[in-house]
């Protein structure tokens, strides 16, 4: 995508995209190329599972930026005497230090950058960790250390959906203001049809969009912002019942 300046109604705004290990972490360079031409600027972490869905590479060329999957990568990549190696993309999707490469850090410059935090593909796991409140790879780490509003679009089967530990996650969340876009139902990975089919792109767009549109443009870090809208009740998921 080109590097020019962005000219969409919300340009120069800031989102992170947390990229969950579902099936539907596909779409996720969807929702970064929707953004991106309303001239949003993204970022993005990825755990684990999520590599092996979507490569950080194609997530890397969508966004315009160096994708976080490993805050420990630097440390593995240095040579003895303390220098590092060069900055080399493996298959596994993790990126080794070099003299440009972060500092064990990017979690907390991530988290300060931010205004939207969006999690894509959220899976069970991914849910359950965040509401826990657990810190143990990129996405989770640097979900709990940034206090932008945060979007959820789960994606999971339905048994797991409906699961009553997952209802408590989600509900721990909401109560926290995390908003949740979906899931709706449909083919599922499985190829039964039921609920826990992620919301198409556009609609995690739309919700993005409405959120960033109510908040005043701040600078990493900076100044207090406007209170955060109410989104259209179609974009989000019910509190009650299965249908999330």
């Amino acid at each position: 995508m080109s590097d020019a300046e962005p000219t969409g109604e919300l340009a120069g705004r800031r989102a992170l995209i947390h990229v969950g290990g579902s099936v539907a972490a596909i779409k996720a360079g969807d929702v970064i190329t929707l953004l991106r031409r309303r001239g949003v600027e993204t970022r993005v972490a990825m755990t684990a599972s999520a590599t092996h869905f979507i490569t950080p590479l194609s997530l890397r060329s969508l966004s315009g930026h160096a994708v976080v999957t490993d805050l420990f990568a630097e440390a593995r990549g240095r040579r003895p005497g303390g220098r590092t190696a060069a900055v080399v993309e493996g298959a596994g999707g993790g990126i080794a230090a070099g003299p440009e490469a972060g500092h064990g850090m990017e979690h907390l410059e991530l988290s300060a950058w931010a205004e939207v935090q969006v999690a894509v593909a959220a899976s069970a796991n991914l849910i359950a960790r965040i509401a826990l409140g657990l810190a143990d790879d990129a996405v989770t780490t640097t979900a709990l250390a940034c206090r932008a509003p945060l979007v959820i679009a789960p994606a999971m089967e339905t048994a797991m959906w409906e699961h009553p530990a997952t209802r408590g996650h989600v509900q721990t969340l909401r109560d926290r203001g995390a908003m949740f876009v979906g899931p709706v139902a449909g083919r599922l990975a499985s190829g039964h049809e039921g609920m826990g089919r992620m919301a198409e792109p556009a609609e995690i767009v739309e919700a993005v969009a409405a959120l960033l549109g109510g908040r005043a443009s701040t600078g990493p870090g900076g100044a207090e912002e406007s209170p955060i809208p109410e989104l259209p009740s179609g974009l989000l998921g019910t509190s009650g019942g299965s249908g999330g």
